[in-house]
């Protein structure tokens, strides 16, 4: 059975998600990325499936037909919206006519958005970079499970309490960081909502998404940054090709001025499953220490709380 034809059949099929939540149950949650998933994971305490892994690429990922069943048997299907996932938008749009389907961070206020530079009426979709937007993100979500029945005044306010100590942490150690070293250079577009939020100059090979190409001109573009401004380290990430980062530090050792890599930096998707890493908190924390200390600046080498590379 193809995914034109399951999606048919499923708008003839019974509801049996209605049916559990008209009893009582705890709704049954699949979300796209980890970030969202993490999010349903924090409010309810129960679990969530996720589509997508440490090291997916949700720019383009094509949803599998174990996917939709995945999808069709939830509750209430969280996603991130804003065009990250592009290839579920027809997906979704077929099964919000059966039942609860929410793009999580389309209610991130559009005068808060950035525009993508290839595509000026596109978002910038990468919005968990900036801590204050994500927390807008996870009050969202905690609305929609409100809605389903689910509890979550208590474990939002606990999560919002934790975004906001992750962001008072990365602005402390990310402003350790010589003014003059503080930008940041990885494979592809992500980081823009960090450097807005932080006042960095971020700056990637490739466009927004992963999909697109880096040409010559933008290599040698950043090579001239890189030898000009003496910036030691640039970063690869864990959902992207290292390829042309790998050009970047060729091109400059060509030039006589040595680049490091800095570290791996999680982008469109969390660390490893069931470790602190794998958490939207874990990851960001990561990013920032890895960023602050591989640039010249002083952060803690386990991070915010010490759980840095503990495997739990």
């Amino acid at each position: 059975m193809d995914r034109r034809s399951l999606l048919a059949s499923l708008a003839l099929a019974p509801l049996l998600g209605s049916r559990a939540l008209a009893a009582g149950a705890t709704p049954a949650i699949t979300a796209t990325t980890g970030m969202i998933a993490d999010i349903a994971r924090r409010l309810t305490g129960g679990e969530v499936t996720a589509l997508m892994g440490p090291g997916m690429d949700p720019h383009g990922y094509r949803p599998t037909r174990s996917d939709i069943l995945a999808l069709s048997r939830a509750d209430i299907i969280l996603w991130h919206g804003l065009n990250l996932e592009a290839q579920f938008a027809d997906v979704m749009a077929d099964l919000s006519r059966q039942r609860t389907v929410v793009a999580l961070a389309d209610s991130v206020p559009q005068a808060d958005l950035l525009a993508d530079p290839a595509y000026g009426d596109r978002p910038d979709p990468h919005v968990w970079f900036d801590p204050r937007l994500w927390s807008v993100v996870v009050d969202r979500a905690a609305t929609v499970l409100a809605e389903a029945g689910v509890a979550t005044e208590a474990p939002a306010q606990a999560l919002r309490d934790e975004i906001a100590a992750l962001d008072t942490y990365a602005r402390q150690v990310l402003g350790s960081v010589p003014e003059s070293a503080r930008i940041l250079v990885t494979a592809h577009d992500a980081f823009a909502y960090f450097g807005r939020a932080y006042g960095w100059q971020v700056e990637g090979i490739q466009g927004i998404s992963t999909e697109s190409e880096a040409g010559l001109a933008r290599i040698t573009e950043l090579v001239d940054l890189l030898t000009n401004r003496q910036i030691p380290a640039v970063f690869v990430e864990s959902s992207v090709s290292d390829r042309a980062i790998r050009a970047l530090i060729e091109g400059a050792a060509a030039r006589g001025h040595t680049v490091a890599v800095g570290g791996e930096l999680f982008s469109d998707a969390m660390g490893p499953d069931d470790t602190y890493e794998g958490t939207y908190i874990g990851m960001m924390d990561h990013n920032v220490t890895t960023i602050a200390r591989a640039l010249g600046g002083t952060a803690p080498e386990r991070g915010m709380s010490g759980r840095l590379n503990a495997g739990t």
